[in-house]
Parts: structure tokens; sequence; C-alpha cells
């Protein structure tokens, strides 16, 4: 199997580290261990043998998980090392050469190389600017067929922050059950909506829905590695068979780590709280410098994740402009590109206020120079 290189992660793990400013982040600034746990819960952490866990999560993190997916029990899901390797099971796991996937873009591309590797047909599913980063319902219906196999989306959505309507999910469901296809929906940025207004799961709106999660982005906790996949019994068990394959276990202290984080639903609440609130103030940050730039960057507000995708009026291909800006400024963000958008930019706006605004400050020296 040959796989094509995933130009988004390369990018940032060739030069994250080596950068001034990193504005590359969709997540928000990470907690530490002390400022999550209580002193019981440090010494528990502390006390705890560095053995192999239980292959598809511990049964009490299991548990946990599934209580924010109405009617799913401990066995509708797969503990994963982060929301990536369930993304990666989930997909390796269903689809075959020849298969069809209908997949929304702009997008964590991370799906669409391993479903080409896999011999599948992608078939892009285009969200619009013009409709609020919504997909053209007609578009959806005819790009879906009798031999589509998945619908994948990603819900609060990478890069562009924007939520699927009502509307644009019941169409969604609609046309996946019309063909019996399977709806694979990222939902790792739930949680870290702006307005608080917790966006709806695909979850229980078909049988054949399969989520993936995890603690990396809305909770502020990309260190832990630790995602999941939610979905019908019979079709974990088929993703925790694939795990036997990839990294078989999730870390011990990852799993018990999560187990403190989502068995609290105070300790969920105060941690989202936390992290919407440092969302809303760097969001009007990046919304007033963007207005200082003369017109020459456009943004569709956000309505969830640290992240900001902004379309520029400058002559200039966007993989040249992020390369130039990290070599003369020494600040990484990512091109439109790697979203397949020339002509866009991705700022993440979930770090320290001071760090955002000193890094934006260096951008806008290095824009002027382009006009």
């Amino acid at each position: 199997m040959k796989i094509e290189t995933f130009q988004l992660e390369r990018d940032q793990s060739l030069w994250e580290n080596l950068v001034e400013y990193n504005l590359t982040e969709s997540g928000l600034h990470p907690f530490t261990l002390s400022e999550l746990f209580s002193s019981a819960q440090l010494d528990e952490l502390l006390s705890l043998r560095l053995g192999y866990g239980q292959t598809n999560g511990s049964i009490p993190l299991r548990q946990a998980i599934s209580s924010y997916y109405p009617g799913a029990t401990a066995d509708s899901v797969l503990a994963t090392n982060g929301s990536a390797e369930a993304n990666f099971l989930a997909n390796w796991t269903q689809l075959e050469p020849g298969d069809e996937i209908v997949y929304m873009v702009p997008n964590y591309m991370q799906i669409w190389g391993v479903a080409r590797a896999l011999g599948v047909t992608v078939k892009p599913l285009p969200l619009r600017q013009a409709l609020g980063w919504q997909p053209d319902l007609d578009e959806l219906r005819q790009l879906v067929t009798p031999n589509t196999k998945v619908i994948a989306v990603c819900n609060p959505n990478n890069p562009t922050g924007s939520r699927l309507s009502s509307e644009a999910m019941a169409a969604i469901v609609a046309a996946a059950q019309a063909v019996g296809a399977w709806i694979f929906s990222d939902e790792v940025y739930r949680g870290a909506e702006l307005d608080e207004v917790e966006t709806r799961s695909f979850w229980g709106m078909t049988d054949k829905v399969v989520v993936t999660a995890g603690l990396s982005k809305a909770y502020g906790l990309p260190g832990l590695r630790l995602g999941w996949l939610v979905g019908p019994a019979d079709f974990i068990a088929q993703c925790w068979a694939s795990s036997d394959y990839t990294t078989i276990t999730p870390g011990i202290l990852s799993d018990r780590a999560g187990t403190f984080v989502l068995g609290d639903r105070a300790m969920r609440n105060r941690i989202l709280t936390r992290n919407r609130g440092w969302l809303r103030q760097n969001l009007a940050l990046v919304q007033e410098w963007v207005a200082e730039q003369n017109g020459r960057l456009s943004l569709t507000p956000p309505q969830a994740g640290g992240m900001a995708f902004m379309r520029y009026d400058f002559a200039i291909n966007s993989t040249e402009l992020t390369t130039r800006l990290r070599q003369e400024q020494s600040v990484l963000v990512v091109a439109g590109d790697c979203f397949g958008m020339d002509g866009h930019l991705r700022f993440g706006f979930g770090s320290e206020p001071e760090y955002l605004t000193a890094g934006l400050n260096r951008v806008a020296t290095f824009l002027r120079t382009l006009q």
C-alpha cells in the first residue's frame, strides 16, 4: 500500500518546534496535570503500575465515554491513541478497493489519504463559503450513489470552524440511508463551541453511524493521546481486532487520566467552560486584527474550535506565502494547499493571548511586504 504525504502533519512536524511563533495548532492551550487533577488523583497516577492496560480501553473509561452517547454501552466504544488512530481504524476496517467515499472538504485530510491508499474512489463534497461553509444539498444528493460506502464529515469542521445546520445533517442522514451507506463523523471539536451550545452528534440519527472524537481539541489535552470510536458493537469489535495490528492499546496513564476527566461531569464542564471563554477572547483579537489588514483578509467567523480559516487577496500561492512567512518572520501558519484550497490560510488562535497577539503582529509585518 502506497500512501501519499500528509502535507499538513508533515509541515507541522518539520517546523513547529523550530519557529518562534507556531500558529498552526487547532486546539486549545494545553493544561498541566496539576491544573487538572486533585492531590488524590495525582497520587493515584503516581502509584499506577506502568503495565499494559485493557487493549480496547478500561471498562470505566469506556463506560464514561458511552455516557455521552445516548443508547451506547461500553461495548459501543473503542479507546484509541488519539482520534487519528480512531479515524484510521474505522476506514481501514470498513473500506476496500473499489469502494466509494463522499468526503467533506475542506477537512482534516487524513481520511482522504487513507482512503486513496486503500484504492477507494474519493468524491469531494465541498463546503461553500457563500453558504456559510455549509454543503450544497443538491450537490450532496448528486454525489451519493449506490456505490457509496461511506459519507465522511467533520462536524464541527476543521479548518472552517463551521457547524452543520440541522437541515444539512438531516440531508446527509437521508442520503446515506437511501443507499445503505455509513456515516463517519469526526466530532473531535464538539465541546469547543463559542456560543456554549454543544453541537448535535450524528450518533443516534441512523443505525450506520460511527463517531470519532478525543481529548486533543475541545479539551486542551493533546498530550494524553486519547481518542475513541463509538459505533455499533459488532463494528467496534472489528475495529478492536484491527487495532491489534496498530498500537494494540492506549497508554495506561492516559486511560486513567481520561477516566478522571470524562467520568466526572463537573470536571468536564470546568474544562470546556475555561476553553470556550479563552476562544471567545482570542477570536475577538483575531477579528480586530483582520479588520486592520485593509481588506486583504476575509474571515467567516468560526462557530467552534480554535482555528480561523481566512481567504487572502494577494497574488501568491499559499504554500509559498507560508514558507516565506516562516523564513522571514519565524511564524508558522497552515497553507490552504493542505486542504486543497489555495488562496486561504488557517490560523490557530487557541494559544495564550499574548503569544497570539505577538505572532499576528509578525504576520501583519510580513503581509505589508506583499502589498
